[in-house]
């Protein structure tokens, strides 16, 4: 097959190429000649080494020396609290106002003119000003104040509408659109005289799109020249400058904005957690404070109404104690930014050089027949850093032009190690507006299930949110060309042979890497075609017929066919492996899994519990944080091996190069110390199975872990899903499971997807998969022989053997089937794979739960039993899989 680029006539540009020849050239790196910005990355971000970081307008990333620089700072002063006198504070309170001296300064500004109030981060500074602006109620004698926000804004500024209107003072959304075409418009009638406060808010860069808004705008609404309303008054301006200020300078002695919140960590990564709000001092008399805390009384009484604010606005708005080391980080973050950048310009023209290079590369992008590959949400061409920040939002389309969901372009991504960011960003406004989401779309969509950060990225074949990518003054230019790949191998199936941009020989001189050196970076951050080891003799295991036995195998996949029949239908090869496929369905084979993420435990047949399998998913893995550790994070949980022996009440645990180790089934009543984790935003209690097995695990993974087990009086309720009821009165009880009791898959869905990866390539060459490897992946609890592949997902409910199961609904996949659970290994091929062929969701296997469950005698599942399924009602050729509708 030629290549993707040949078929479609098009080609990305050349690095240099990407630029408007007459436009002001923009530098690459930040001038210390060849190889500086990669020796820079080497040396301050080597934990970025095989990583892509494309999130910098979520979080930039502290370089290594600004933390050295900070700890040494701590390690050889002594700093006490600020509110003291002795001679400790005395060093923290004088080191803390020149930090305030400090940030002024980076800001272009004086004290004469701006005060620095310290807040959490910039969403609790405008939480500060909707508290205390000077707000006239909307009454008989008084139209009231206007509270005005560009529709482009971030929840936290949105949010400010609730203060207000709690007050009776009018909150008024305005649309970019409308305020570019009031300012060509020029000023209106207004009334001079007129002092009635009113506020504008705007960002000086959309988070969701990085377009930059004119900084004009400041002078012109407080000057009357520009009205975000048609109301007569006093307009004050809040510049909402956090996502603007981590990518460029901001010159307040020139943009004079009343109120101007910001976060640290979008500047230099640490510290997290602390931001400040600028106030211009002509407008800081007005703030109007209830709330009184430490530090901020010069003198009050307890007994009577009597209080008397400090004179410094900072002190009178800093409740309590400062987090005054954090603040002193940040004298340290600015140190270490100019030293390594040359300050902010450099950054502004760096960033802006690596977006408007990779706007112009995805724009380029074209399927054979033309179609776009991505579809850009912007309100700029890249033309400048004047008008355009580092931040690029898209979504990805088929070449239908149908949009690839955000969630799966966020796993294809992590399974490349590209970390980037997807949703609506915290500012629905700015999503509705580019994405065409009408208002009552969106109250739709919260009915279906979809709230705010989760992975309902398409509902009716609709987007509810996009991908965003972003840069920070550390991003290189092998982070796009890596990003660029990702995207052209996952949709053009280019396999190297589309001309990926390279650096132009006059970029080197500004520290751009050469192409030979691209060379070497690019194929170990993607380790695109890298195969897994194969294994095409199944091997057959001796399973437990008892359970009281302990089952002495290895964990092994249903029974397969030969790969070779590749002209087979997948149900002609289900019949032609299964016996009595054509008649009734059975289970093939059960497996339960132990230890949350570790190797499957094969049975014929095994108790049934009121959370699943019995042991299923009872233990988990935590790093020394008590975080529960997965594949995504640790693949080679995968080789950890538990057996269960019921009789014995134990649980031996197996890895390669490692001792046997024995766990007992249960807890030590008298001897457990309770802990609290987390599985899938839910709180479980535990108790850790002591520092034996801590220390065998700790040697394997080569670093700090334990195991821990749910408490067996702990009740965990799985959550009900939008559209589907449960039946009156069962309340599903989990244990350390993501989602369902139980995962369900058919042996002809495997084939399918297994008929799939085998077809040949261009070259003639095939990447075998056996059946037993894909089987392995989806980590299911019971595999039945269906006779046509994703039938499954046309079921209600089923009865196997005396049990009934209500079907809750497809299993989203993520990227965790792309690892071979025999070796660790990662291969994206089964994800995208499964991605093409089901079109939408990467669906694979049904959620099972109990309907209805009689413990008072033993309930047992096993390989054999008949499996009885009841279809959905008015199952229509919409909703068939991909499969069937071809």
């Amino acid at each position: 097959m030629a290549s993707a680029a040949a078929e479609s006539g098009q080609e990305l540009p050349a690095f240099a190429g990407s630029r408007d020849p007459s436009a002001p050239r923009l530098a690459y790196g930040y001038g210390y000649g060849p190889g500086s910005l990669r020796e820079l990355r080497a040396r301050e971000f080597g934990r970025l080494a095989g990583t892509v970081y494309l999130d910098h307008a979520g979080a930039t990333l502290f370089s290594q020396s600004q933390l050295e620089s900070f700890t040494n700072d701590l390690m050889e002063n002594t700093y006490g609290n600020p509110h003291s006198q002795n001679i400790s504070s005395k060093l923290t309170y004088d080191t803390v106002e020149q930090v305030r001296y400090r940030i002024l300064a980076h800001f272009h500004t004086t004290a004469e003119d701006y005060t620095v109030i310290f807040t959490s981060g910039s969403t609790a500074a405008l939480k500060l000003v909707a508290e205390a602006f000077p707000w006239v109620s909307q009454g008989p004698e008084s139209s009231g104040s206007q509270f005005c926000y560009l529709t482009d804004s971030h929840t936290s500024v949105v949010g400010m509408r609730n203060v207000t209107m709690a007050i009776n003072v009018t909150s008024t959304p305005v649309r970019p659109e409308d305020l570019w075409s009031a300012e060509e418009r020029g000023a209106s009638v207004s009334d001079p005289d007129c002092q009635l406060p009113h506020l504008f808010c705007y960002p000086a860069q959309s988070n969701f799109s990085g377009v930059r808004y004119p900084l004009s705008w400041i002078e012109e609404v407080k000057s009357g020249r520009l009205h975000p309303v048609s109301t007569p008054g006093k307009w004050f301006v809040l510049l909402d400058a956090a996502s603007y200020v981590s990518t460029s300078p901001l010159d307040l002695s020139a943009h004079q904005a009343d109120f101007v919140p910001i976060s640290f960590y979008k500047i230099f990564g640490f510290p997290t957690g602390l931001g400040a709000l600028l106030v211009h001092n002509r407008a800081a008399p007005l703030l109007r404070k209830t709330y009184f805390g430490g530090g901020t009384a010069s003198a009050y009484l307890a007994g009577e109404d009597f209080y008397v604010p400090r004179p410094s606005v900072a002190q009178r708005f800093e409740d309590g104690t400062i987090s005054f080391l954090d603040v002193i980080a940040l004298k340290h973050g600015f140190d270490t930014l100019e030293r390594l950048t040359g300050g902010m310009e450099n950054i502004k023209q760096h960033t802006f050089t690596l977006a408007q290079y990779t706007y112009v590369a995805l724009s380029s992008l074209r399927y054979p027949n033309g179609a776009a590959v991505v579809r850009i949400y912007s309100d700029s061409e890249f033309s400048s850093p004047e008008v355009q920040g580092p931040i690029i939002n898209f979504n990805v389309l088929d070449d239908k032009g149908n949009i690839i969901g955000y969630s799966q372009v966020d796993k294809m991504a992590s399974l490349y190690n590209i970390h980037l960011r997807t949703g609506c960003f915290c500012n629905t406004g700015a999503c509705q507006r580019h994405l065409g989401i009408s208002n009552e779309m969106v109250r739709k969509n919260f009915q279906a299930g979809h709230v705010c950060g989760d992975n309902m990225d398409l509902i009716d074949g609709q987007p509810t949110g996009s991908v965003r990518i972003s840069f920070g003054y550390m991003s290189t230019l092998d982070d796009v060309q890596a990003f660029l790949r990702f995207i052209i191998d996952t949709r053009l199936h280019s396999s190297g042979d589309w001309p990926v941009p390279q650096a132009h020989a006059d970029t080197e001189e500004a520290g751009a890497p050469s192409a030979e050196s691209q060379a070497d970076v690019i194929p170990a951050v993607m380790g695109r075609h890298s195969l897994l080891p194969q294994e095409d003799a199944l091997t057959g295991s001796g399973v437990s017929n008892n359970s009281s036995t302990t089952v002495n195998a290895v964990p092994v996949a249903p029974p397969v066919c030969d790969v070779a029949r590749t002209q087979q239908t997948p149900s002609e090869k289900a019949a032609g492996v299964l016996e009595g496929a054509l008649g009734p369905l059975v289970v093939t084979n059960l497996y339960l899994y132990p230890i949350k993420s570790c190797a499957a435990f094969e049975v014929t047949r095994w108790p049934v519990g009121n959370q699943g399998l019995l042991y299923d998913r009872s233990w988990m893995v935590v790093n020394h944080n008590g975080v529960c550790l997965s594949q995504k994070q640790e693949p080679r949980l995968c080789l950890i091996q538990p057996f269960i022996d019921l009789q014995q009440r134990i649980m031996v645990i197996k890895a390669k190069g490692m001792e046997p180790i024995e766990v007992p089934l249960e807890e030590n009543s008298e001897r457990t110390q309770i802990h609290q984790s987390r599985v899938c935003a839910d709180r479980v209690n535990a108790y850790d199975c002591g520092e034996k097995i801590s220390s065998w695990l700790s040697t394997f993974f080569g670093r700090p872990c334990h195991l821990i087990k749910q408490s067996s009086n702990f009740q965990r309720n799985a959550k009900k899903k939008h559209g589907n009821d449960q039946l009156p009165g069962t309340v599903a009880t989990l244990s350390l499971v993501n989602e369902a009791q139980y995962l369900l898959i058919n042996t002809s869905s495997i084939l399918e997807l297994h008929q799939q990866l085998n077809t040949c390539d261009e070259n003639g060459k095939q990447e075998l998969f056996s059946v037993k490897d894909l089987s392995l992946r989806f980590r299911a609890n019971i595999i039945i022989n269906g006779e046509r592949a994703f039938e499954e997902e046309k079921w209600d409910e089923i009865s196997i053997g005396s049990l009934h199961f209500q079907v809750l609904g497809p299993c989203h996949r993520c990227q965790m089937i792309c690892i071979d659970q025999q070796t660790g290994q990662r291969n994206q091929n089964v994800f995208q794979k499964l991605s093409e062929s089901r079109e939408t969701k990467v669906n694979f296997g049904m959620y099972l739960m109990h309907t209805s469950l009689d413990l008072s005698s033993p309930c047992f599942l096993s390989v054999g039993s008949q499996v009885l399924p009841v279809l959905k009602e008015n199952v229509e050729g919409h909703d068939l899989p991909a499969s069937e509708k071809h």
